[in-house]
């Protein structure tokens, strides 16, 4: 694929992130996260609590509860629960991976990530691509 055609699409899917986003419950910060693959989205995901719990992401002192998922996390779980696989796929998350998400890509078999904000931590993004990991920010930088 033309690299003006695969930008195209990364800038489509990563906003599709964007507004499956916007399901999350969570005050603080909302992120969704796509995964495609062969041009299919085969899994989504948004932060929030797990299966079952109440949709209230932060505490009284507004600090976001321990037990949150990330979008990353529930999108990547969720295939678990499928008949797909990520193996080769992207995913397209709108915040850069924490180091715990950045695990979950590199064991799911995804070979690249997209994501559109920058986080102030980059340890997630140093080990994606210390794992050889293509990582693409498309921000407004």
């Amino acid at each position: 694929m033309s690299t003006d055609k695969q930008l195209k699409f990364d800038q489509r899917y990563l906003e599709m992130a964007r507004i499956w986003a916007k399901n999350s419950y969570c005050q603080r910060r909302q992120v969704g996260a796509l995964v495609v693959k062969n041009n299919m989205i085969i899994s989504d995901g948004y932060n929030g609590t797990p299966s079952g719990f109440e949709n209230v992401c932060e505490d009284d002192n507004g600090i976001t509860k321990p037990y949150v998922l990330h979008a990353e996390a529930n999108a990547i779980t969720k295939l678990a629960r499928s008949s797909n696989n990520s193996d080769g796929a992207t995913i397209y998350i709108t915040a850069s991976p924490c180091i715990e998400c950045a695990k979950l890509i590199i064991q799911a078999g995804i070979k690249r990530v997209v994501y559109g904000e920058k986080y102030r931590l980059t340890d997630g993004i140093e080990l994606l691509e210390r794992a050889g990991i293509e990582v693409v920010y498309l921000g407004d930088e």
